[in-house]
């Protein structure tokens, strides 16, 4: 699978740390940054890995931030992505069950490597339902969408 992750200063530890943890598990990553702790702005980041996704470049995102709100809020600007903030694996499945969420966002300061391990294998594990979701989903990716089209 093609991974993009992205972070901000407060989750440049624990991206480093799944990154690696993804690269040993077969997944080719995408780090697109920051490196370094110098304080950035998370919307950059965000903005960044929604474009992946939208442009086909990776299959799956991971967003993170100090709380993973922040982020997540950035990568769904784009009509493209659908970032889902989960903190434990039971939300992390259904995000993916009911949502068809392509990004999963998390909190480097509110959640642990183990636990955040835990969250995105469920992720990458779980298909989409489908069925009665499907109309849902469809109006995430198309914001104009109204009550009278359904």
């Amino acid at each position: 699978m093609r991974i993009a992750i992205a972070s901000d200063h407060a989750a440049v530890a624990l991206k480093a740390e799944l990154v690696a943890w993804l690269g040993g598990e077969g997944h080719e990553v995408a780090d697109l940054g920051p490196q370094g702790v110098e304080s950035v702005d998370y919307p950059d980041y965000g903005y960044k890995l929604a474009e992946e996704i939208a442009a086909g470049r990776a299959d799956w995102g991971i967003a993170l931030c100090g709380s993973g709100i922040g982020i997540s809020i950035a990568a769904n600007r784009h009509p493209a992505c659908r970032a889902a903030l989960v903190s434990e694996p039971l939300s992390a499945r259904l995000a993916r069950e009911h949502n068809d969420a392509n990004v999963i966002a998390l909190g480097a300061r509110l959640i642990g490597i183990e636990m955040a391990k835990a969250c995105i294998e469920t992720f990458l594990a779980t298909p989409f339902g489908g069925g009665r979701h499907e109309r849902r989903v469809e109006k995430l990716s198309h914001p104009h969408f109204t009550r009278e089209h359904a």
